[in-house]
């Protein structure tokens, strides 16, 4: 073994592919000092054998452009390291076999194209000419991607592995981490020992990257940090060669859970089964080494069983190889990628669900970027570490979750799909009474939220579809009772953080764009920038005192936003202490708000004491609530805050006293169609950090003149002196009958200029609705305006509407009545 060094600037902990790829691009930025420790051999722990299939495409545009890089470093590796990687631009074919399927798989197509990249939908006969092998009979329809292709895992890590050492990277097999060193926030180094035992020895560092892959969680507790995820056996089996076999396409069968890939004259058959065997509950054991697990044939049957018929010349084909082996899975299906929120100096690569080698060169270079700047280089909210919650490491919730997961990857992608396993978590101090009223949940991180009520008699379950789904109707009378009467909803799983110190007007102005030097009992409605004008976190922002405000967050984002605020802190004298759990939220909301409060509450609820944007203590029933007069769905109305020991109480009373005017109980799917209606951003989809707060729309949030300095401040200076450079719209479609999530690509006067950021039916405007992005710098908005703009849906072009202002109350009248 080498000599190992005493000092390092990074020292990166696993030796598979995503271990390799940071090592690499940290080098080719030129950072020296760049340790690798492998504990057994470089790429023996799940990179070996892996299928190594590399898709361009992904859920969005940001890990579409990761993948795309991918493909293209892989196509380059080998003239620069003198590896082969065995890359093929082969292309790939993935078939619908039912109408479903169908309309998501063209969905995904229109997506594509918005992404730029390269796609094309075939008929069946057309993937017949591509793929002779299959039987079509019930194919309904396919997409083509002539630029995906395959490689040989182990010698793309290889590749990575030289290229890194080529710029003076160590990277050590055979030595394991035994620990590491911590001083509060920050790692100070790692212990390390050979796998014989003969050396030990410790590595002082500036910073550590986890990259154990299935040890991640391992990894993890050592530095102190959260990184849920759980191996699940994976299944192959390799046909013997066939000597009439060439090169073919990668072939995905979704609804069969197969994939298939064609390798020196043999097929790989691959499975994402629904149902996953989840593996090691217990721990990996110490001497895991190019492992594989014992055969399983009767839970691969049914796959094979499903491909003998989809690919008839398996019949004759001997099975060379029955391959089981471990990969890791993360609770939501997205890799974890970041700066680990618990500690300031622990960086993130692990869980990669499967698809480590399509998404490990270009998470490698996101990761070094971010590291290099101290800024993520475009938004990677999908895999930041930071979006998973603190209980998810929780070993018996990976263990259940993980079943599941696996599977979703071939599954149905429909809108609105939840996760069926490890529910009930987190339940908000309403959960009872709202079941008992007929609430239909959903789950975001780890929260049961009511989405939508079904009425006496009907199913309590979700019936998915790519149309209009079984609680559309449900949805629309919530919406119609908010719009013309009132509503009521829970909030209480958004995020409450409590900013306290005799600092914290002072801290706030610093870290948001609003003016936060109020009066006690007024909200602000504010941005947390970063150094670029983006936007770090969306919030309401109240004073509850001269020294103690508290800041409202997306559910998803709380702790983000929290350590958002940690990492800013810097030396002013404040305490951040996460409270959601301590109050629930009910939302009262609509024209009759007002006449519901005041039959419960003797608290006056006028313009004049309580205008919108404040808030004030009130009474309600026996009990006490704060009400915070803001709206998310454009109408009158209230949120009241309520500690968790009389949440009950107050639902009780808000409840029955509402019988009189005909109260409705709604849900989050209500909330989203009444919020694009009035044009609300969502944090996430419409806003995130590489999203302008000038060019989403927000400028008149940012105060430039409120005295101090704060961060982002320079940025929303100069664009808004140059104007923005992109224009957030709504769209709202001339044909009421299409429907809108997000990802449909924006035409404007025939040519794509962009996709949309959300969508969702607005039913008092009557047709889908949704916000996109127009590139526009140098234009003025008249010409934006000017265009004519239609929506690709599902492949057909359809005209559209278009607006800056809200289509529904532009001036904001219903809200402050």
């Amino acid at each position: 073994m080498n000599q190992l060094p005493q000092q390092a600037r990074v020292v990166i902990i696993g030796g598979g592919v995503v271990g390799c790829s940071v090592a690499y691009h940290l080098t080719k930025l030129g950072w020296q000092d760049v340790v690798l420790l492998e504990r057994k051999q470089l790429t023996s722990g799940t990179t070996w054998h892996a299928a190594g299939l590399i898709a361009q495409l992904r859920a969005t545009a940001n890990m579409t452009k990761l993948a795309k890089y991918s493909q293209e470093l892989y196509g380059a590796l080998e003239a620069e390291t003198g590896v082969a990687t065995g890359f093929k631009r082969c292309g790939s074919i993935t078939v619908a076999l039912t109408e479903e399927r169908r309309e998501e798989i063209y969905r995904q197509a229109a997506m594509a194209r918005a992404f730029g990249v390269e796609v094309e939908e075939i008929s069946p006969e057309e993937v017949k000419a591509r793929y002779d092998h299959m039987n079509i009979e019930d194919v309904t329809a396919g997409v083509w991607l002539p630029r995906d292709g395959q490689g040989d895992p182990a010698n793309i890590a290889l590749a990575l592995a030289k290229g890194a050492r080529q710029r003076g990277a160590i990277i050590q097999e055979r030595v394991k981490v035994s620990g590491i060193r911590r001083d509060g926030r920050r790692v100070t180094g790692v212990d390390w020992h050979s796998d014989d035992g003969q050396q030990q020895g410790h590595i002082a560092c500036d910073m550590v990257v986890n990259c154990a892959g299935m040890w991640g969680h391992e990894v993890g507790r050592m530095t102190g940090t959260n990184v849920p995820l759980h191996a699940c056996e994976h299944f192959y089996i390799v046909t013997e060669p066939n000597a009439g076999l060439t090169q073919m396409p990668v072939l995905r069968v979704p609804d069969e859970c197969a994939y298939y890939k064609e390798d020196a004259g043999k097929i790989l058959l691959g499975a994402f089964e629904p149902n996953a065997k989840p593996w090691a509950m217990t721990g990996i054991p110490e001497s895991f080494e190019f492992d594989q697990l014992p055969e399983d044939f009767d839970h691969f049957e049914p796959i094979l069983e499903a491909a003998v018929n989809r690919m008839p010349m398996l019949v004759e084909a001997g099975i060379h190889t029955f391959f089981n082996g471990p990969e890791s899975f993360t609770p939501d299906d997205a890799y974890h990628l970041g700066l680990a929120p618990e500690m300031d100096n622990v960086w993130v690569a692990a869980g990669f669900n499967s698809i480590g080698i399509q998404s490990a060169g270009g998470a490698g270079m996101a990761l070094a970027q971010w590291m290099e700047a101290g800024e993520k280089p475009f938004d990677l909210g999908d895999v930041d570490i930071s979006r998973m919650q603190p209980f998810q490491g929780n070993r018996h919730y990976l263990f259940e979750r993980s079943k599941e997961t696996l599977g979703l990857l071939y599954a149905d992608h429909f809108p609105y799909r939840q996760k069926a396993s490890a529910r009930g978590v987190r339940r908000t101090p309403f959960h009872h009474q709202l079941k008992e009223q007929g609430a239909v949940f959903g789950e975001l991180a780890g929260w049961e939220r009511a989405n939508w009520f079904a009425a006496p008699g009907q199913d309590k379950d979700y019936k998915y579809s790519w149309k209009r789904q079984n609680w559309f109707e449900n949805s629309a009378a919530e919406h119609r009772a908010v719009r013309e009467n009132v509503g009521m909803y829970d909030m209480s799983s958004f995020g409450k953080i409590r900013v306290e110190g005799p600092d914290a007007e002072a801290f706030l102005n610093y870290i948001g764009g609003g003016d936060y030097s109020v009066p006690v009992g007024k909200i602000v409605y504010t941005q947390f920038l970063n150094r670029t004008g983006g936007i770090e976190a969306d919030v309401t922002v109240t004073r509850l005192s001269e020294t103690a405000y508290l800041v409202v967050t997306p559910a998803a984002t709380r702790l983000a936003d929290q350590t958002w605020m940690m990492r800013n802190r810097g030396a002013f004298n404040v305490v951040i202490t996460d409270v959601t759990a301590g109050e629930g939220v009910l939302a009262v909301m609509g024209p009759n708000a007002r006449a519901l409060l005041q039959t419960v509450s003797p608290n006056d609820f006028s313009n004049a004491v309580n205008p919108f944007g404040t808030a004030q203590e009130i009474e309600i029933g026996m009990g006490l609530a704060r009400v915070h007069r803001v709206t998310y769905v454009g109408e009158l109305g209230w949120e009241v805050y309520v500690s968790s020991d009389m949440a009950g109480h107050v639902f009780e009373t808000l409840w029955q006293a509402g019988q009189d005017l005909d109260l409705k109980l709604c849900g989050m799917h209500m909330m989203d169609s009444c919020r694009i209606e009035k044009g609300f951003r969502h944090f996430g989809h419409d806003i995130t950090c590489e999203d302008h707060v000038v060019d989403a729309g927000l400028g008149f949030a940012v105060k430039l003149d409120k005295g101090c300095d704060f961060i982002g401040r320079a940025a929303v200076a100069e664009r808004k002196e140059s104007g923005p450079h992109n224009r957030l719209l709504q769209f709202r479609l001339t044909d009421p009958e299409p429907l809108l999530f997000h990802n449909e690509p924006i035409l404007r006067d025939g040519e794509c200029v962009g996709y949309l950021s959300s969508g969702n039916y607005g039913h008092t405007l009557g047709a889908a609705i949704g916000l996109g992005y127009v590139p526009c710098k140098g234009e003025a908005a008249a010409d934006v305006l000017a265009s004519t703009y239609e929506i690709d849906v599902c492949g057909t072009r359809v005209r559209a509407e278009v607006s800056l202002k809200p289509l529904y109350d532009p001036k904001s009248e219903r809200v402050k009545a």
